[in-house]
């Protein structure tokens, strides 16, 4: 294996192993909060979009076979089917609009597009996440307005994911300067 194979395989390796350290990092809530999204986009911006697919997905995987690494120390597939599961599936969402914005205007300013695609994909996954949250309660014969499940879901959330973007892009250029001498 090259150097550089092996350096790109601890890195997405390593990412992988922060979101789980961040998704444990919990304040209980209806959804709760977590640093996850602090690490997604932390992994996004330092890896690049494909390379953090790869360590978002491993995340998944390690999550989907019942490890405890969602938050609540949580774990299996049952876990993707409660309340938080389409946040963790909008993750990948969230990856897939960031590598969607930042190919389509790496001509542009790295930081402004980066800062760009993480807003975006936080977007897509408020809306993954609220989304599922409202068929959960279809599901169970309840019903509950996608306004009031985004008042649940999103509201309490925007401001500390936004300066949790903010942190991880601020962190990110000094981590790659960090990475690149090395």
């Amino acid at each position: 294996m090259s150097n550089k194979k092996a350096k790109d395989v601890s890195l997405i390796t390593l990412f992988s192993a922060i979101i789980v350290i961040c998704s444990l990092v919990t304040i209980p809530s209806v959804v709760p909060f977590t640093l996850q999204t602090f690490a997604i986009f932390l992994c996004l911006n330092i890896l690049g979009a494909k390379k953090g697919i790869i360590s978002i997905l491993i995340y998944i995987f390690l999550g989907v076979i019942g490890l405890p690494v969602f938050s609540g120390f949580s774990g299996g597939i049952g876990a993707l089917l409660n309340v938080t599961g389409g946040y963790i599936i909008g993750f990948i969402f969230s990856a897939l609009t960031f590598w969607l914005i930042t190919f389509l205007f790496n001509k542009k300013s790295k930081k402004v597009i980066n800062l760009i695609a993480s807003f975006m994909g936080l977007g897509v996954c408020y809306i993954s996440g609220t989304f599922w949250y409202v068929l959960l309660f279809i599901k169970n014969g309840d019903t509950i307005s996608f306004m009031s499940a985004f008042m649940i879901c999103v509201l309490p959330f925007i401001i500390p994911d936004i300066l949790k973007i903010l942190l991880a892009l601020s962190l990110s250029g000094k981590i790659n300067k960090l990475i690149i001498k090395n």
